[in-house]
């Protein structure tokens, strides 16, 4: 049975005249904002909108991307007439999916040396992630300098700090982390490989790995019985 956050629904408002995407999990959120959808969060849902100012031909383009888009990864989206499409442009693995999986390499990590080298994509002094997101703040706020407006000098201020502070003190904590477990070189006491060979001295038979059994349960004890009534 198909998820109900498979499906999705964009079209003309008969109202607001706006063209709005409805429904789907947070991957068809982000299909919806690489396609220049804006995303509008409430209490109770989250939907999408075109972004304003632009002519009629060009939401109904930019909604006919999204189908497209969206169908290709597998989703059932529901649309106006003007937004169906039978084109399917192939996707790619955008660059957070990259970033996310380094998570997966400290997931699986079982030593001390493997965290390390996932967390040094991270904090590398040059070229690491943390040190491109910096760049990627200064640029947006140099960006908003010269825009013009009297707001904008404002928003490049407020891009600064936390490139300056927050980002700063993250690369020197992670950066701090990262040092300590290189110098560590040790197995994660919960997480040891199995080598899946059963060595000379193991008394069972039956046995097809050198892994310690599980740790004994104890089983919960009884609830304390309520004392009654003294007569």
């Amino acid at each position: 049975m198909l998820l109900a956050d498979r499906f999705l629904d964009i079209r003309r408002d008969p109202y607001s005249e706006e063209v709005l995407a409805r429904g789907g999990d947070f991957e068809a959120h982000s299909v919806l904002q690489r396609t220049g959808f804006i995303a509008v969060v409430r209490v109770h849902e989250t939907y999408h909108r075109a972004p304003t100012g632009l002519a009629d031909r060009d939401e109904d383009r930019l909604a006919t991307d999204a189908v497209a888009r969206l169908r290709a990864t597998g989703y059932h989206v529901d649309c106006d007439e003007d937004f169906d499409t039978d084109s399917r442009p192939a996707s790619y693995l955008p660059l957070g999916s990259s970033v996310a999986h380094l998570a997966e390499r400290i997931r699986e990590a079982t030593t001390t040396d493997e965290t390390a080298e996932a967390l040094t994509e991270l904090t590398a002094a040059h070229d690491g992630i943390l040190a491109a997101l910096e760049e990627v703040l200064t640029a947006t706020a140099d960006f908003h300098d010269g825009l013009g407006q009297t707001a904008d000098p404002h928003i490049a201020r407020r891009l600064r700090y936390p490139a300056d502070e927050h980002l700063r003190i993250i690369r020197t904590d992670l950066a701090d982390t990262r040092n300590t477990l290189a110098d560590r070189h040790a197995p994660h006491p919960g997480r040891s490989t199995c080598s899946a060979e059963v060595p000379a001295t193991e008394r069972e038979r039956s046995a097809v790995c050198a892994c310690p059994p599980p740790p004994r349960t104890l089983p919960a004890p009884p609830p304390p019985v309520a004392a009654g009534l003294r007569r």
